[in-house]
Formats: structure tokens, C-alpha cells, sequence
């Protein structure tokens, strides 16, 4: 049980294997430490791995998370996360999801989740507040995502794989609900261990610390946001699809499997298309006051639509303007249960190969007539499709290209083309989980998708994405949506960019470096709760512990150095920080120069300010945060990594 309130103080544990289930110990120091979350996550992870475990292995976990602000009615905080070694890149990955799994976990009365084991046949896990079931889902098996939720519906809360999960592709995803835990392939985890649906049932709620208090915070907060340029106008009105223009504007849309920057038909793949043309309705996450989802009509159906990261792979990406195709390719891949990221960043890999002469996958830039069955062909691993559902690190391992093979640490990039956003180039590079856009900081959303400052300059970048990789990785840890720390930057920098002092404020930027850094690593600096970022004032209304910007920067850094350190365990070699050389050696622009990653200069400078050596935690560093492992035990996993192979 827990003395803080927020929490309900139990952690469960499933046993597939031997169909049983008990209480796993996690204390209030261990919550006072990780807050909750991915990094909570990380933590179990950690204490459980070896050098030695698979993602597919039936010892390997699933940990299944939820924040202290989960259920306690603060605006956008459904979020929940699922962790796991990937089986797309072989170390860890966590995956977050807004449906409403989350809330109805903490209401059956627990936390968290963790899931070992293999069941020798389809399997339903029912989780109450008493005991959990374990139901036959032979009759589910085979279902694709939405008629697996429909023959659930009488359960509330829901997790569930479709086709591509029970083939194991690389990156199938979890659903819950028409939202998705898409990336590392989570849903490859699931249906190894025949797990083709989790379930949670509930009334409890969690104790709040200062009720009254927390729902005055909370009337502020969602005014803050609805106000919000970003997240009360342009994301209401255009969701994440409206970020296509300024990526075209500032040269950093993925086009041609990242080989360009800009797509002349941008215009007919783009937000204002989207929301003008196509669009229903809003549609939210429970507990959202932003609205950000698209609500389209496909076949007949009111069905979600695609994010940014889906129109821009699954457009310019493969030289296609026709966006009534990608609202019809996001449903059947969302049916499918497939991460729309790397499946699409895979088809662009395979279009190029067969450009090239390399290996014809009967796929080209700009034929559309085809996907459709390949995706099928992919989720079933039929034919090319089986080589597809590897992802693109295998595929170059075996057909070759790995120059042009857009991953980082075996995970295909977000859309976002880094040869002009270079400090987002530094975050996809030593983002723990690969590719990520989000676990990479999203220093994008400074270098043009928010604020304008110089993004082709390598000063200040290594800073700005320690800071916000650690402030990203405390709010999700929270259980918030990472959409509301967007409304931390003044209103005033997104719409008046040619004001004197947004020009000085963006201009200073990238000189700031050292006080980051002074922040980063003398937390006592910041010994003050920061009004711009209200998750810290709710975290201590909610829970009673104290919160200030000094607790979000020991906890971000915390969940990151453990990942880190997981990897190594895992297996992650020291030079695993790189990109394709697409990106770091060829210039995006003949005629500019600066127009490449200067992945090197910004990586050593980023090593020096996460305390780390060679891309490993020093062992001091990790006993600073408070993660305890054995020094001949984290001797030998640093050797290993130091090893070449």
C-alpha cells in the first residue's frame, strides 16, 4: 500500500505461464523516485533483465503503467504506457497510448501491470479488483483490432492485437480503444506470449492529497490551454496533420524516404486538406481538452484519422498526393495493428531498394495500387512481406542500402527530415528507444514547428535536448499528454515572430547551453515550481509530495539514464548514437552547407553534459539518481558494449 495519495499502491503481477497472479513490492520510495510511468517502467525492467533475454523470450516482461495523475481529473492524463524489449531493435522500448485502459486499471485498484510468461493457447486476460481471469480468446484470434474490441465491448477498458501482433511483425501495435501503443512493437510481444487481449474492470478512485485546491488548479490549466495558440487554436482546428505546411515551409518534410525535404503537392497531404475536405469531427482522448484526433469517413465508416506522422511517411514520403488514399491506408493498418510509422518508413526503404536495382519488392515511388494488399502481405508476413515485417535495419542487413535505411537503433524515423532541424537529428540519434521523435526531446518544435530559432546551428542543441528529452520523459512519466507542454512557451513567441523581443528571445537561444546545463545538473538551482509547467504544482496537489522543476529534471534523468543503462545490459554497443549517412554526409542542399547533421560535434558535447562516457552512464551518475546496480555486474556490461565485436 502507499501513504501518498494519487496512487492506489498496488502493482500487479501475471504469471501466463502458470496462469496466477500476485502483488508485486513497490514502496513509496520507489514511487517518490520514479514518479510513475515509462520510468517506473524502467525500473522494474532494469532490476529484471539479463544480458542475455529476447523480446520473445517468455520471461520477457510487459509492464503496463500508469502516472500519479491518472484518474484524478487533471486535464489530458488518461495517457497510460507499455514497456518491453523491443523485437524491433533489441533493446528497450516504451510505448504510450491515450485510450482509456490506464483509467480503468487504476480503477480495478493498481498502478501498474506486469505481465510474464506464455500461454499455451489464445488468451483474455480479465483484470477486477479482486482477481484476475484468464479467458479462452480462440474465438478472438485472427480478429483484426476493431471487431476484437466489438466482440468486447461488455469490458470497459480494453488492450487488444490484431493480425500483425499474432504474426509478429516487428512493430505491431496495441489498441485501446481507436488509440494506439504504436511503437518498438509491443504488439509482436504480445502475440508471442498468445496474449491477444488485456481487460480491466473497476470503481475504486484514487485519494486526492488537496481536492479543492486541485480543481482550482485544474479550472486554470485548461484555460491555459484553450487559450493556447497551439493548443487551444492550430491543434483544435488541424490536429497534428497541421504541422505539414511549416515542415514543407522550413524544409524538414520527409520526402522520398528522407532523400529531400519539401513535397511540391504538400498542399493536397496537408492539414488545412485534411480539416477542410475530409473531416467529421474532433475527436479526443478521455479526459482531453485539446481535441486534437481527426474524425473521417472511410468506407462508409466514422473511423480515426491519420496523424502527421502518417500523412507526411505515407505521402511525400513515397511520392503520394492522394490523402483519401492515406485515410483509407491508416484505417486498414490500424485494423491490421501496425505501427503507420515504420511500416510506411519500411515500404519507402523497400521502394528505393528496387529503385536502385538492389531487390524489387514490386513496390515504386509513386504506385499506389499495390499497398494496400502489401500491407495485408506484410501483417501475415506473406511473401515480401515477410522481409517488410522485419523493419529497415534487417532488410539492409540482408538486401543492403543501410546509408539510406532511416532508422536510429533499428526504429524508422517520424517524418520530421532532420538535415534542417540538426538538434532533432542529435535527439532521433540518442533517443533511448531509436528513432523516436518524442523520446528524442522534440527539439523540432523549436527549430520551426513552434518557435524559429537558427536550426541549422549545432550551438546550444546538445543542451536544449537534455533538458527537454528529461522534461518529457517526467510528463509522460506524470500520465499526461506530452500535447500540453506545448502551452509552456508564451503564446507571444508563436504569434508574433517578428516582435523585437521574440527575435531576441529566439536569438539568445542557442547560446543558453550553460545555463541548461547548470539547471540539468544543479537541480538546486531549481528549487522552485515553474508556473509555466503546471504538471508540478498537480503532482503535489494530487499526491502531497513535493514537486518543484528540480523534481521533473531528477526524474527525467532518472528514467533516462536507466534505459540507458538497460540497453547496455541488453546488449546496446558504445557507438549505437548514429544515423544513416543519408543524413550526416550528404547535404540536403548542394548549395548550403550547413544543410547535414554535424551528428559528431553535438554528440560529444551532449555525452559531456549527460555525464556520460562513450554514451554509457558512468557508474557515479547512476548512484547520483538513485539507480542501484552491482559495480561488477555494470563493469562487465560496460566491457561488453566497449567490446567490437
Amino acid at each position: 500500500m502507499t501513504q501518498l495519495k494519487g496512487y492506489m499502491g498496488k502493482v500487479l503481477f501475471i504469471d501466463l505461464s502458470a496462469r496466477t497472479f500476485r502483488e508485486f513490492p513497490w514502496t513509496d520510495a520507489d514511487r517518490k523516485r520514479t514518479l510513475g510511468g515509462k520510468i517506473m517502467a524502467a525500473d522494474i525492467l532494469l532490476h529484471h533483465i539479463t544480458p542475455q533475454m529476447k523480446a520473445f523470450d517468455e520471461d520477457n516482461w510487459l509492464v503496463i503503467t500508469t502516472g500519479p495523475l491518472t484518474g484524478t481529473g487533471c486535464p489530458n492524463t488518461s495517457r497510460f504506457n507499455i514497456s518491453t524489449i523491443s523485437p524491433l531493435t533489441n533493446i528497450l522500448t516504451s510505448s504510450n497510448c491515450g485510450g482509456d485502459f490506464g483509467l480503468t486499471l487504476k480503477r480495478a485498484g493498481y498502478d501498474a501491470a506486469i505481465i510474464t510468461g506464455k500461454s499455451e493457447t489464445p488468451v483474455h486476460v480479465h483484470i477486477t479488483q479482486d482477481n484476475v481471469e484468464f479467458l479462452d480468446a480462440t474465438a478472438l484470434w485472427g480478429t483484426k483490432t476493431g471487431e476484437a474490441q466489438e466482440k468486447l465491448k461488455q469490458y470497459p477498458g480494453r488492450l487488444v492485437i490484431g493480425p500483425a501482433g499474432e504474426h509478429k511483425v516487428l512493430y505491431a501495435c496495441v489498441f485501446s480503444n481507436d488509440r494506439t501503443a504504436g511503437r518498438g512493437g509491443v504488439g509482436a510481444v504480445f502475440g508471442s506470449k498468445n496474449l491477444k487481449a488485456v481487460t480491466a474492470f473497476g470503481t475504486k478512485l484514487p485519494e486526492i492529497y488537496d481536492e479543492a485546491a486541485l480543481r482550482a488548479h485544474n479550472a486554470k490549466w485548461i484555460k491555459t490551454l484553450q487559450t493556447h495558440p497551439l493548443t487551444g487554436r492550430q491543434l483544435p482546428k488541424l490536429g497534428s496533420a497541421g504541422l505539414v505546411a511549416p515542415m514543407q515551409a522550413h524544409s524538414i518534410l520527409a520526402t522520398k524516404n528522407f532523400s529531400a525535404g519539401r513535397f511540391d503537392n504538400f498542399e493536397k497531404v496537408s492539414g488545412e486538406e485534411l480539416a477542410e475536405h475530409h473531416m467529421v469531427s474532433n475527436g479526443a482522448c478521455t479526459t482531453c481538452v485539446i481535441r486534437c484526433a481527426r474524425r473521417c469517413m472511410v468506407d462508409g465508416k466514422i473511423v480515426k484519422g491519420p496523424e502527421l506522422e502518417t500523412l507526411g511517411l505515407l505521402g511525400p514520403n513515397i511520392l503520394n498526393d492522394d490523402i483519401e488514399l492515406i485515410l483509407k491506408w491508416n484505417y486498414e493498418l490500424d485494423e491490421l495493428g501496425m505501427d503507420s510509422i515504420s511500416c510506411a518508413g519500411s515500404v519507402a526503404f523497400a521502394m528505393e531498394l528496387a529503385e536502385k536495382g538492389v531487390h524489387d519488392f514490386g513496390l515504386r515511388f509513386g504506385k499506389t495500387d499495390n499497398l494496400s494488399q502489401m500491407f495485408e502481405d506484410i501483417a501475415y508476413r506473406r511473401g515480401e512481406g515477410n522481409y517488410i515485417a522485419d523493419g529497415t535495419r534487417r532488410m539492409s542487413e540482408r538486401f543492403g542500402g543501410k546509408e539510406y535505411a532511416i532508422n536510429a537503433k533499428g526504429m524508422e524515423l517520424a517524418a520530421y527530415e532532420p538535415r534542417h532541424a540538426v538538434g532533432h537529428g542529435l535527439g532521433y540519434a540518442t533517443a533511448n528507444r531509436g528513432g523516436c521523435h518524442l523520446n528524442a526531446g522534440y527539439l523540432v518544435v523549436l527549430e520551426g514547428l513552434g518557435l524559429d530559432v537558427d536550426s541549422l546551428t549545432h550551438h546550444g542543441k546538445a543542451a536544449l535536448a537534455i533538458m527537454l528529452q528529461n522534461l518529457m520523459e517526467a510528463v509522460s512519466a506524470c500520465g499526461s499528454c506530452m500535447f500540453t507542454s506545448y502551452a509552456v512557451f508564451p503564446g507571444f513567441l508563436v504569434d508574433q515572430p517578428n516582435w523585437p523581443l521574440t527575435k531576441m528571445i529566439l536569438a539568445v537561444f542557442p547560446y543558453v547551453g550553460p545555463v541548461v546545463n547548470l539547471l540539468s545538473h544543479f537541480t538546486k538551482v531549481a528549487q522552485i515550481p515553474l508556473p509555466l509547467l503546471p504538471h508540478i504544482k498537480a503532482i503535489h496537489l494530487a499526491t502531497g509530495m513535493r514537486a518543484t522543476m528540480a523534481s521533473m529534471l531528477t526524474w527525467g534523468a532518472t528514467g533516462y539514464n536507466t534505459e540507458r543503462i538497460s540497453n547496455v545490459i541488453l546488449g546496446q554497443k558504445a557507438d549505437a548514437d548514429t544515423l544513416p549517412k543519408r543524413l550526416t554526409d550528404e547535404l540536403q542542399d548542394p548549395n548550403n552547407p550547413r544543410t547535414k547533421v554535424p551528428l559528431d560535434k553535438m554528440r560529444k558535447v551532449y555525452y559531456r553534459g549527460r555525464g556520460w562516457r562513450h554514451g554509457i552512464p558512468t557508474y557515479h551518475r547512476l548512484k547520483t539518481l538513485g539507480i542501484v546496480l552491482d559495480k561488477q555486474y555494470y563493469d562487465e556490461a560496460v566491457a561488453r558494449a566497449m567490446r567490437k565485436d
